[in-house]
């Protein structure tokens, strides 16, 4: 049996005693308010690099790799996630939570003072490494402090946290970078990392550190899974380069790429999970789904409309700021006692929906479609992930045994953030070959749109629009439940 695959437990994590209040009540409200600052922390870095970005690559000559500086994010942080896994379910999650948060505002201050695009992706990669770490670290908080009628409400408070900076991170970020300049975006939010030190750490410590079982003896890390991790990072970022080249020769680092990656994805995922099996297998696959090819579109929006449509870099950030609100209404609307029988068809609605507003984005290419439209589209796009994402975070602890928490958290980030590699690889290639190197060359932030390249965005948006129904198929089959029973064949006699 795979060590992430659901299964009695031998022994059991501390169970939280029952309380009335729910997850800002007395016994919850210091822990639930410090989490909740660490994922503010990364929703306001996501919204406001994300505006920056364009203007970054821009300046240090580096729009040929910039889906790369995306990438390289979620690269190491493939790593992170498995060292933070097995971190957490040997010795609690507060020392990957302390070292990710150094690491993600280390990786932000080298990229910020980076003077050329190989440093800048460089302090892309550091600041992966430590959001692995947190990420994780945070859903085994969530399973060892909370009860499990809560998990729904503090994901859905999770999800809430991204309201306020997807509506002034892009306002900020773009102000700052049009008249400070890009550098100080990324030089200014390490300073946020004192809330959630302040805050969450210490009630972390009271409620959900230390070992599943303290009277177990400690159990060594698995060398085979590290190694393995090592090995997706390490194929991860071949492929991903190889991508970027278009050359024969990254033909040599692509082989070696997938030859590192695919045996490290099947070491490291449940047993099933490529072939969408019932259960924890599709869970996990839906993440990679659901969230690569959306991620892998939204990281152009904002290039497109400073390069196509002559939007400032505030303006291109602020037309996504309804899709925090958004998303924050679907995962509250998951998070509902009520929807909670619903939960798999409302998650095949919420994949239709990211299907139609990645396939309506390019529409903006065309000069005479109001730039508006896209704000509205991406808002449909992003309820859907609401209502996908809290989902697949829920069903994922309801199938783990409480030792196990770690590891198949682990997976599904793992899953999460492989799927935006390989996708921002495959969009980026895709973006490079119909010119989109030359894109914005020669673009000021104020001079308006750049040459012309629309074909070069629109075979990026319509393939991810075409994962993105595939994943409507994959939440069809999260239930375990629904395995369709055997049919007993009658033997005649003396058979």
């Amino acid at each position: 049996m795979s060590a992430l695959e659901p299964r009695v437990p031998q022994r059991t994590a501390p169970i939280p005693p029952p309380t009335r209040g729910g997850v800002l009540g007395p016994a919850y409200r210091t822990l639930s308010i410090g989490i909740i600052s660490v994922v503010f922390l990364i929703a306001f870095e996501a919204t406001a690099v994300g505006t920056a970005m364009p203007v970054a690559a821009r300046e240090l000559e580096g729009i040929g790799l910039y889906a790369f500086a995306f990438s390289a994010y979620f690269t190491t942080s493939l790593f992170g996630m498995v060292l933070s896994g097995q971190w957490a379910d040997r010795q609690g999650p507060l020392r990957p939570l302390t070292v990710g948060i150094a690491a993600f505002a280390s990786g932000l201050v080298i990229s910020g003072t980076a003077g050329v695009m190989w440093l800048f992706v460089l302090g892309r990669a550091v600041q992966g490494f430590g959001g692995g770490l947190v990420i994780v670290a945070l859903y085994v908080v969530v399973s060892r402090a909370y009860e499990e009628r809560l998990r729904p409400a503090i994901m859905a408070a999770f999800a809430a946290s991204w309201v306020v900076p997807s509506i002034v991170g892009p306002l900020a970020s773009g102000t700052v970078t049009e008249h400070l300049g890009w550098r100080w975006v990324f030089l200014g939010i390490p300073a946020l990392v004192v809330v959630p030190l302040v805050v969450a750490l210490p009630a972390i410590r009271r409620t959900a550190s230390g070992p599943v079982d303290p009277d177990a003896p400690p159990a060594a890390f698995d060398r085979r899974r590290i190694r393995l991790a090592l090995g997706i990072s390490l194929g991860a970022g071949l492929l991903q380069y190889a991508a970027q080249d278009l050359r024969w020769l990254s033909l040599v680092p692509g082989i070696a790429g997938a030859a590192l990656l695919v045996p490290a994805v099947l070491g490291l995922l449940p047993r099933g999970t490529y072939l969408a099996r019932r259960g924890l297998p599709s869970v996990v696959l839906l993440r990679g789904v659901a969230a690569g090819s959306f991620i892998a579109a939204e990281s152009f929006v904002p290039l497109m409309l400073v390069t196509q449509r002559g939007l400032s870099p505030t303006m291109a950030g602020f037309s996504l700021a309804l899709g925090g609100v958004t998303w924050a209404g679907g995962s509250w609307v998951q998070s509902q006692g009520r929807t909670a029988p619903y939960r798999e068809r409302l998650m095949v609605i919420g994949m239709v929906l990211v299907a139609l507003a990645i396939a309506a984005a390019p529409a903006v290419l065309i000069q005479s479609v109001p730039v508006w439209t896209l704000a509205l589209a991406w808002a449909v796009g992003c309820l859907g992930m609401g209502l996908v994402i809290g989902s697949t975070s829920v069903l994922l602890l309801q199938l783990s045994a409480p030792d196990e928490a770690g590891a198949n958290s682990a997976a599904l980030q793992i899953s999460d953030a492989l799927a935006n590699v390989v996708l921002l690889a495959g969009g980026g290639a895709a973006f490079a070959a119909l010119g989109g190197g030359a894109v914005g060359a020669a673009h000021t932030v104020t001079a308006g749109a750049s040459a012309s390249h629309p074909a070069a965005f629109a075979v990026v948006f319509l393939p991810m629009a075409c994962v993105a129904l595939v994943g409507a198929w994959v939440a069809t089959r999260l239930d375990p439940a629904k395995v369709p029973a055997k049919v007993p064949v009658e033997v005649p006699a003396g058979e």
